[in-house]
């Protein structure tokens, strides 16, 4: 009898570490079920924020291309990724920050579907000023380099937008220079379309900040 006692405590403690073998094996499955199951639930929110994203986008390109039907269908205006592209030869003559009669109208034929735009999504408008890479200094002494050029050229179509009716809280003015080419400037024919004026709705200073406040 005394015998089969110590059979049974020995086998015992042999028996109590499978059982917390598999105990601590069931624990580390269940972790990680739970881990993979937040992994792809995190996933499936992280898509779904990306599509409607997309979709907002998508919304917008559309709302600006409706707003901007006549002036792109003629032509004198395009559209990528929201922004709107205007060549530079059709604002001002090589050099200059004088805009032209031809530019003025254009700019007019655009102030009230913009308005209506950034109206309904409250946002303003950005307007960028580009040139090519060639020094201006031997060009035109009245600008000290491109970035100045480009500058007063994005003040010109700025104050003229005003004039035509924009309100001077619903868009501002930068310059970029020869930075952001469109395409390299080989020749003189890349070097006119990199020669430009560009405008883009952008988020007004408050909702930009909001929105980064609500991502933190």
């Amino acid at each position: 009898m005394l015998d089969h006692d110590a059979d049974v405590d020995a086998t015992s403690p042999t028996w109590m570490s499978f059982a917390d073998l598999m105990t601590g094996l069931l624990g580390a499955f269940i972790l990680l079920l739970v881990g993979v199951m937040a992994a792809q639930l995190d996933m499936a929110s992280q898509l779904e924020d990306e599509v409607q994203k997309r979709q907002v986008e998508e919304q917008k390109r559309l709302s600006l291309e409706q707003a901007l039907a006549i002036p792109l269908a003629s032509g004198r205006i395009t559209l990528n990724n929201g922004r709107i592209g205007i060549s530079g030869k059709l604002l001002f003559e090589l050099n200059s920050d004088k805009l032209e009669p031809e530019g003025r109208q254009l700019l007019k034929s655009l102030v009230v579907p913009l308005r209506s735009y950034l109206q309904s999504r409250d946002e303003i408008l950005m307007v960028s000023g580009f040139t090519d890479d060639k020094a201006i200094g031997q060009r035109n002494r009245q600008f000290e380099d491109n970035w100045e050029l480009s500058a007063q050229r994005a003040l010109t179509v700025t104050r003229t937008l005003i004039e035509e009716g924009m309100p001077s809280s619903a868009l501002f003015a930068a310059a970029f220079g020869q930075e952001q080419p469109l395409v390299a400037n080989t020749n003189d024919k890349a070097r006119a379309q990199n020669r430009r004026v560009e405008m883009a709705p952008v988020p007004k200073a408050a909702k930009a900040a909001q929105a980064v406040s609500a991502s933190q």
